[in-house]
């Protein structure tokens, strides 16, 4: 690091680090090779219970011991357990992950552990199936949600995070309103306009809401063109914009397309010179091109064809590292 003044080891010292990490290394060696002698002779003991958890703790991606674990819990451990013993072992094994994700929030088969976890988590007291809905079940997927409320703030573009959440959504007993989901993505996007997660997220919540005619679609494109004004300078947004125009699968109509133009070109005409108008210009092209090939026989041709080539020449002269991709498009 810059203004740290390095300390300059000894011989005597690396040589002392060097079998240090060569003792840690056997250690794991020896232990690895215990816990896979276990696995393939079926030992399904807590001893080699015990044994999984050491080796995960310092290599949570041997996604092999995690099945192994698995394993051992459905046939070693829960037979015999009464279904609160159970539920109180898969409890534990959430603690522990929970532990993890903090040192490696993006290793697949922590977030995977949890899953099965919590589709195991046996019918308890008070279930959803007699009535009420204050079981074990609805108590892990409470805390389950509160777990991944953390985990993004801690880092809001985790995208095992947004993807773990809908799963979570999707499986609680007691549906999460959509309605406070999607104000959840409007904080999240506003703390950070960059986004992607955020903003892929709430498309999966505006098709939702769409498709069950619980919100408008066509006030919902008013929020498009908010965002393109709050931060013109941003690619997710342009992305976002581009999604509401296209949703559906159908193709605007030209007087769609040609509205939207016009916002984007005022847009660009109050940007000026700023470094800003990039994705504004992109968009343009995007948006004249798609006229050009959807609704030809309406519209002036070459007119619109030399509004895309003026675009195109603009871009390079801004955007020169992507100077070729311009000139592909101008082809």
């Amino acid at each position: 690091m810059h203004g740290v003044k390095r300390v300059r080891q000894t011989p005597e010292a690396l040589a002392a680090k060097k079998l240090k990490e060569q003792a840690k290394i056997k250690e794991y060696l020896a232990l690895e090779k215990e816990v896979l002698s276990k696995q393939a002779s079926n030992d399904w003991s807590r001893e080699a219970l015990n044994l999984t958890t050491r080796i995960l703790q310092i290599n949570p991606e041997f996604y092999t011991v995690w099945n192994y674990r698995r394993n051992i819990l459905l046939h070693g451990i829960f037979p015999g357990s009464s279904p609160l013993e159970i539920n109180n072992l898969l409890s534990e094994d959430l603690t522990m992950t929970t532990a993890a994700l903090k040192m490696y929030p993006k290793v697949y088969w922590i977030w995977n552990h949890r899953r099965w976890c919590l589709e195991n988590v046996p019918e308890g007291p008070g279930t959803e199936t007699e009535g009420d809905i204050n079981g074990w079940r609805k108590t892990n997927w409470d805390r389950e949600m509160f777990v991944v409320d953390k985990m993004l703030d801690a880092d809001s573009r985790n995208f095992h995070a947004w993807g773990y959440r809908r799963y979570v959504l999707a499986s609680m007993p007691v549906a999460r309103p959509e309605a406070a989901e999607l104000a959840y993505t409007t904080r999240k996007i506003e703390s950070n306009f960059s986004n992607f997660s955020a903003w892929h997220h709430r498309t999966k919540l505006l098709s939702s809401l769409w498709g069950s005619g619980k919100l408008d679609y066509s006030k919902s494109k008013e929020e498009g063109k908010h965002a393109m004004y709050t931060d013109p300078n941003d690619q997710s947004v342009w992305i976002y914009h581009r999604w509401l125009m296209g949703e559906g699968k159908t193709i605007p109509t030209l007087s769609v397309l040609e509205r939207e133009i016009v916002i984007i070109q005022e847009l660009l005409e109050l940007l000026e010179e700023q470094p800003d108008r990039k994705w504004c210009m992109e968009s343009l092209v995007h948006y004249k091109r798609l006229v050009l090939r959807k609704h030809s026989s309406t519209i002036d041709v070459p007119g619109v064809t030399s509004e895309c080539r003026n675009l195109l020449n603009e871009l390079r002269r801004v955007d020169p590292a992507r100077r070729a991709r311009y000139e592909e498009i101008g082809k």
